[in-house]
């Protein structure tokens, strides 16, 4: 059974930083693809960010790039989103998924002073 964990959401001002991880179990971690996706309140979920580990590649939504930074450390089956220089629009529920139909409970982020 595939499990995600998501953490490390919290409230932060305007211009702060987090670091959500995302623990993952039930697959095979190393060569899959992780992704981090996000849903605003009232809104739909909208991508964030993806790493291809067997390329060692990463992208990223325009919204997140220059400030978003996707890794992962596959000794301990877990990804992260490092996120700097946050704004109230990043406020979201943060999923990490490795396929874009199966996620955790989520970690929430609210941007606000």
């Amino acid at each position: 059974e595939v499990q995600l964990v998501e953490s490390g959401g919290a409230l932060v001002q305007p211009g702060g930083s987090l670091r959500l991880s995302c623990a993952a179990s039930g697959f095979i971690f190393s060569p899959s693809a992780m992704s981090w996706v996000r849903q605003a309140p009232g809104k739909g979920l909208e991508w964030v960010s993806s790493l291809y580990s067997y390329i060692n590649t990463t992208h990223y939504a325009a919204s997140a790039k220059g400030r978003f930074t996707i890794s992962r450390d596959n000794a301990k089956n877990t990804v992260y989103l490092q996120m700097n220089s946050l704004k109230p629009e990043d406020t979201a529920v943060y999923y990490c998924t490795p396929d874009m139909s199966r996620w955790g409970q989520g970690t929430q982020v609210t941007v606000s002073s």
